[in-house]
């Protein structure tokens, strides 16, 4: 027993002198490697020094730019949205510029639209009075507002475009549209949408109607092409 445990404390012993003589080892390994590495000279230290306080102030100028750049760019933001508002005023003049002047019969317009085609009833020996089968001036502003009500850009009797300042007499079977007498049939064109248009003429008891019910013949056409001149000296 005793031998066996001499053997075992000699085993033990060994194993922590053989730790001990790595660890030993290891150090010193160490510490030579310490003491071989070059040593910064004091002109090395200022050199580094002196770049390490380059790259903080670069930094900080990187950061004071960096700032500036966004304030920059906010304002460049602000000028686009301004200048979009801007833009979005001028073309909305040019469009309401664009109406008045359609409205006003100052430029060519093209379009589809609709032609209304109004002709004097068939005479009838047995009524006395002619005048209840010929077309007046009232039938035909039933019809024209009727046109504007429902979104037409542009009108014409027998070729001759309507303005704001038009007027129309009735003289007989003769209607005088802004000083120019027309004989019948009165051809009315309109440039706009032809099925708003159209629907808006044949309404049950509309214009259609009435003007029928007064003896009136009542055409009305859809058309793809329409052509209205500007009123000469617009």
């Amino acid at each position: 027993m005793n031998r066996m445990k001499v053997r075992g404390n000699h085993v033990i012993l060994s194993l922590v002198s053989l730790v001990l003589g790595f660890i030993l080892a290891f150090s010193y390994h160490l510490t030579k490697m310490e003491n071989e590495k070059p040593k910064m000279t004091d002109k090395q230290y200022e050199q580094t020094l002196a770049l390490r306080n380059q790259l903080i102030e670069q930094e900080k100028t990187n950061r004071e730019l960096q700032k500036e750049l966004n304030q920059k760019q906010e304002k460049v933001q602000k000028n686009e949205k301004e200048l979009a508002k801007e833009a979005q005023v001028f073309s909305n003049l040019a469009e309401d510029t664009e109406k008045y002047r359609l409205f006003l019969g100052k430029v060519k317009v093209k379009g589809k639209g609709v032609k209304v085609t109004l002709s004097d009833g068939a005479y009838d020996p047995e009524e006395e009075n002619v005048n209840n089968y010929l077309v007046h001036e009232h039938h035909i502003f039933k019809v024209i507002n009727e046109l504007y009500i429902s979104g037409a850009a542009a009108i014409a009797i027998n070729g001759q475009r309507l303005t704001s300042h038009s007027y129309i007499l009735c003289n007989g079977p003769v209607i005088t549209v802004d000083g120019v007498q027309n004989p019948a049939p009165f051809v009315i064109t309109a440039i706009g949408d032809p099925d708003v248009l159209s629907s808006s003429l044949n309404l049950t008891g509309g214009v259609k109607d009435q003007l029928v019910n007064d003896n009136i013949v009542f055409k009305l056409e859809k058309e793809d092409n329409i052509v209205l001149n500007p009123i000469l000296g617009g």
